[in-house]
């Protein structure tokens, strides 16, 4: 600096004279504060970034509820903020309408901006000060293919033949276990090749196939306009005039078949952890002791394995009674489809039925090295689903059902984790009560009324907590809290069909939003989706982390709260933890292949999915 002005003083010289000495007053004052802001820009590029804006990466309709989410390290909420078009860095909106919050997670300061007035389509940039947000899509075509997209990780899952690998796997599948209730020796062989591996792991289980197969069910059913056909039943390319969710439906249906091969037998689980002594592409396993079979679990409606001590299952209902309502409502879509077929499911949707009422009571699956199982804990939730669904195949509502579904209605009237805050892995699934819905649509006036008030008390116990933080974040971060934002946003979204409430549509944005991006990690927690953006990139997945496989369209497990993450066996992260900046002591989130606990996809919560982004683009489609 003191060379610069050494310069200057030496060539102030206009004309072959001096610059008169005020004048060049003036221009050494322009210097120094040139100099002093170049150095302060410097600095600042050098101090490490202490506010951020959180959007949906995947972007927003032009008639939604738009909210990005200011974050701050700092003590500062900002007074407006700007939208500017990214192609000319024209601003094009500017708004005062926030709503400040306090700390969150690892932010001081917290608040929403609300830009929901704002209908342009295009890309944009969402500025506070000089914070931008990351490119900001707003158009009624962000939805279109995704929930065809998601389908892709369903057919990677895919035990038997797996048309992503192009091969086999698990086809000598399985021997049974705890047989002897319906006269089984233990070890006689079933065949049960087929269905879905049900995470990163290939174990398979018959609660979670079920849930899944009736949420693909129940996608084409709603929103068949939604869905392409470009993939055969076997899942290689090629159309066979049968969209590919329902394709991709009936593979878990087929398997179900297998797992309900007569009526006084019914299958829970396929394996068990003794899977995870390795990380593998799926092939054949001989960890087991019997040449390359896996176990068949038996329902037993009796305690089995978990560890070195006991699950805590007291009956056959929750399991069965899964399999009955997928059954039954697999038969009424394919009824036109394969007569055949829709007849075989109605009949075993009756024995399965009656599978569930022979010992009222939950199946819990089992483990044999580990603590850690599906310690589902509620059954009256699928007993009342599968009452409702026995609808479906009869030309009228029997009203016996209805009322034995309403008698099941009112033992669980809110799924228990919205008044909990809490649950064990799985105690409460699935994490949505379907049978309210189902039941609800079979009904009129205040009996409708009633069972959809169920779903708005759920809903108001998530809201007293969301409604205390920016993110309007009311689900609890246990394992797999990806899975339960899904189904919160479903339910949020069945209420508001079912009566036109809509005083819930910005939770129910909010949770959306918060599966793309709009979340303390400013990440997706879609494989892939958005296209561009930040999403996962090494989930603790076999295909990714041994072959570079993609895994496009699985959802993550999500954050887990910190003492969650730090109580579990077995976790070293890889790598350094690019999201270190964005943890806290409430909830921890990983995209890295060493966290099983948050960065694991899974079949049965990107089944979910599906039915939620089916709904989203749907809802973008003109009413006929």
């Amino acid at each position: 600096m003191i060379h610069l002005l050494h310069y200057l003083d030496k060539s102030l010289i206009l004309d072959g004279k001096k610059i008169k000495m005020k004048n060049r007053l003036a221009i050494l004052s322009a210097i120094f504060l040139l100099s002093a802001y170049l150095l302060a820009f410097k600095n600042t590029a050098k101090r490490k970034q202490q506010s951020w804006i959180r959007i949906n990466l995947l972007g927003y309709t032009t008639e939604a509820i738009k909210v990005a989410v200011w974050a701050s390290k700092e003590n500062i909420i900002p007074s407006s903020f700007e939208i500017i078009e990214k192609s000319t860095g024209k601003v094009v909106y500017t708004s005062k309408n926030i709503k400040s919050f306090g700390a969150y997670g690892p932010f001081n300061k917290t608040a929403r901006l609300n830009f929901s007035d704002f209908k342009a389509q295009g890309s944009f940039l969402i500025r506070v000060n000089n914070i931008t947000s990351p490119d900001l899509l707003i158009n009624n075509e962000i939805y279109k293919g995704a929930a065809d997209f998601c389908l892709r990780y369903m057919r990677q899952q895919r035990s038997g033949f797996n048309p992503y690998l192009k091969d086999s796997c698990h086809t000598h599948d399985g021997f049974v276990l705890y047989g002897a209730k319906a006269g089984i020796k233990d070890s006689t062989h079933f065949d049960a090749s087929g269905g879905w591996h049900d995470a990163s792991d290939y174990l398979q289980y018959s609660t979670t196939s079920a849930n899944a197969t009736y949420h693909l069910l129940m996608a084409y059913r709603d929103y068949p306009e939604v869905f392409g056909d470009k993939q055969q039943a076997n899942g290689l390319d090629g159309k066979n005039s049968i969209a590919d969710v329902l394709d991709e439906a009936k593979w878990g249906l087929d398997w179900l078949l297998k797992m309900h091969p007569k009526k006084n037998i019914m299958f829970n689980q396929l394996a068990d952890d003794r899977d995870h002594l390795t990380m593998r592409i799926p092939k054949e396993d001989n960890q087991y002791g019997k040449g390359l079979e896996r176990p068949l679990y038996f329902i037993s409606g009796e305690t089995q394995q978990r560890g070195k001590f006991l699950n805590n299952t007291t009956g056959t209902s929750s399991t069965a009674a899964k399999f009955s309502s997928a059954f039954n409502l697999g038969a009424s879509l394919f009824n036109k489809i394969d007569v055949e077929y829709a007849n075989q499911l109605k009949a075993k949707a009756g024995t399965a039925m009656q599978f569930a009422m022979k010992k009222p009571g939950v199946t819990q699956t089992v483990s044999v090295k580990s603590p850690y199982i599906y310690a589902e804990d509620n059954w009256v939730d699928d007993m009342e689903l599968a009452s409702a669904a026995m609808n479906f195949n009869l030309s009228k509502n029997v009203k016996r059902n209805l009322k034995t579904a309403l008698n099941y209605a009112e033992k669980e009237m809110v799924t228990p984790w919205m008044e909990k805050d809490t649950a064990a892995h799985y105690q409460y699934y699935p994490f949505i009560n379907i049978g309210h819905y189902e039941l609800a649509q079979q009904l009129n006036g205040d009996e409708k009324q009633k069972v959809a008030d169920y779903y708005k008390n759920g809903i108001n116990e998530v809201w007293k907590r969301a409604e205390q933080n920016a993110f309007y974040r009311g689900v609890p971060f246990i394992w797999c809290s990806n899975n339960i934002t899904v189904s919160f946003a479903i339910q949020c979204g069945w209420y508001a069909n079912l009566t036109g409430d809509k005083r819930f549509s910005e939770l129910e944005q909010a949770n959306f939003d918060w599966l793309f991006g709009c979340n303390p990690w400013g990440t997706s927690m879609v494989y892939g989706l958005p296209t561009s953006g930040d999403t996962p990139a090494d989930p603790h997945s076999a295909f990714t982390h041994l072959k570079n496989y993609p895994i496009d369209g699985g959802l993550v497990d999500g954050p887990v709260y910190t003492n969650i993450y730090k109580s579990l066996i077995g976790i070293t992260l890889a790598k350094e933890d690019e999201y270190a900046q964005f943890q806290s002591d409430l909830a921890v989130y990983h995209d890295d292949y060493g966290d099983y606990s948050t960065n694991e996809p899974t079949m049965d919560g990107t089944a979910s999915l599906i039915y939620l982004l089916a709904a989203k683009e749907a809802g973008t489609k003109p009413k006929k």
